[in-house]
């Protein structure tokens, strides 16, 4: 039996396809992903393609994304002319590079127009209160969750993975805190 033909393999890719749309991905996009994560050596197009029952434009514009997002790579196969994909299955490494990316995307530019229009409104004696306050909260919390992302995004897996372990235990160990528990 195939991978792609065992009820828990297609369960997977399914719901990844599934949980890809809540998050603002393309199905198919999703479903490529799963794929190859789950695949234990490099696949070419045209097996993607049946293994998802998907068109070959779908597959390639999904390789694309995925490749923007450095969660796949191209690979190539000695005496083989086609070009093969795999997934990165490091999650932790694959978690950092989709939250790069989407930062790099959404956030930053989020950051770049606030910062425009908080400047703007210094100086506009017309702007209402508080879209003025509004705006400024805004960009202060954006800017605030960045530095913490460029913070914490250089810390090593191993303190990541503690810090994460400690959930809201991490209270603890700031002076003043409430949250003893």
């Amino acid at each position: 039996m195939r991978l792609f033909d065992h009820p828990d393999a297609k369960a997977f890719i399914l719901h990844w396809g599934e949980m890809g749309t809540q998050w603002g991905v393309n199905r198919s996009v999703a479903q490529v992903h799963a794929l190859l994560y789950l695949a234990d050596s490099p696949l070419e197009a045209e097996n993607i393609c049946s293994a998802l029952v998907l068109a070959r434009s779908n597959v390639s514009t999904a390789l694309k994304e995925l490749q923007g997002y450095g969660i796949v790579r191209r690979v190539h196969i000695e005496g083989d002319r086609r070009d093969h994909f795999v997934a990165e299955t490091d999650l932790w490494e694959m978690l950092t590079r989709i939250v790069q990316e989407r930062k790099r995307r959404e956030i930053d530019p989020t950051i770049a127009l606030l910062d425009e229009l908080a400047e703007r409104l210094k100086h506009d004696g017309n702007a209402p209160a508080q879209l003025r306050e509004r705006i400024g909260r805004m960009h202060e919390f954006m800017s605030t969750l960045a530095n913490w992302y460029e913070q914490v995004r250089v810390l090593p897996k191993p303190t990541l993975v503690t810090l994460m372990k400690l959930g809201g235990r991490v209270a603890k160990l700031i002076p003043g805190s409430k949250n003893k528990s």
